[in-house]
């Protein structure tokens, strides 16, 4: 029988006359890394925050460890880690004393307080910045810290909030790695990201759009059935070409790659190669070719007015 860490039924979350968050329905697996997947604005932070008991829906029901929120979200701060979006530590204290000061928090004391702490440093290596100020450090070092800060406690569920936008892509894929060896050992993750290659690691993603889910599922299920094919199209008149196939009803969007042109022919078109030969803006010499999806591709076709 399936466990889930994560269960909210028709969740809503209003400010105002604004819905951040409408009709949210979500299920999160143990020991999975799932993932929001959407642009600023589209309900990502507001989604975790009151998944983690720190805002109360407007409507809706929350289970989180088998917790209702918001009624239970102190029994339930032991038993989450949340690593904000923006570094939340204190710049004038050292990578050590920002642990040990957490530590503290969370009722570790003594010999058990030193030897976790000692473990973390070792473990994200930040061993040789144990005395550095938090302040100065780079954002690949901040997000190290901010991990160890929220994992030091050892909880069962890890929210993550943008956690790798202001660092770059060599602290990315150590932070991912990271991620894989937690969810090895049993930790359950939510990560939101606007990243489509991170989003693409998660076991499971739901694409958020101004606060409503657009699409859910594991990242290839969701390539493999996003209703359309993917045609890249070489030529030597792509910006032309582009403004012509998209004024057609079967093309979802066209957008140019370099020398390429990418476009997303829908499903109910049984031959796009043969269809796109058909159209008058395509030359004999040019180059048809299809191409395997991306979760950008997926984005698009669950999102937004798609001809832009």
């Amino acid at each position: 029988m399936t466990e889930y860490v994560i269960q909210a039924n028709n969740l809503c979350r209003n400010f105002a006359d604004v819905k951040a968050i409408n009709g949210l329905d979500l299920a999160v697996e143990k020991g999975k890394i799932y993932g929001f997947l959407g642009p600023n604005g589209c309900g990502k932070t507001t989604a975790i925050r009151m998944l983690t008991g720190l805002l109360a829906p407007t409507s809706g029901d929350i289970s989180v460890l088998g917790l209702s929120l918001p009624k239970d979200a102190e029994k339930l701060r032991t038993r989450i880690g949340y690593m904000t979006q923006k570094f939340s530590l204190y710049d004038d204290l050292t990578v050590e004393e920002n642990l040990q000061f957490i530590a503290n928090i969370y009722g570790l004391y003594g010999k058990r307080k030193q030897q976790r702490v000692e473990e973390l440093l070792s473990l994200y290596k930040l061993q040789a910045t144990r005395q550095q100020l938090a302040g100065s450090m780079s954002g690949g070092q901040r997000q190290r810290l901010s991990l160890s800060a929220a994992t030091l406690h050892r909880p069962d569920l890890l929210f993550l909030d943008e956690p790798t936008s202001a660092v770059d892509p060599q602290n990315r894929r150590e932070f991912w790695e990271q991620l894989f060896d937690l969810s090895e050992q049993g930790v359950s993750i939510l990560v939101s990201t606007h990243y489509m290659d991170e989003a693409e690691r998660c076991h499971q993603l739901a694409i958020l759009e101004k606060g409503v889910k657009r699409a859910e599922g594991g990242p290839q299920d969701l390539m493999s059935n996003m209703g359309a094919t993917v045609v890249e199209i070489a030529s030597e008149h792509l910006r032309q070409l582009k403004q012509q196939l998209i004024k057609l009803p079967e093309i979802i969007s066209a957008a140019q790659l370099g020398a390429r042109l990418r476009v997303l022919v829908n499903d109910s078109v049984n031959e796009p190669i043969a269809f796109l030969r058909q159209q008058n803006a395509i030359q004999q010499r040019d180059t048809l070719t299809i191409v395997r999806p991306s979760l950008e591709d997926v984005f698009v076709t669950s999102t937004g007015e798609h001809k832009q």
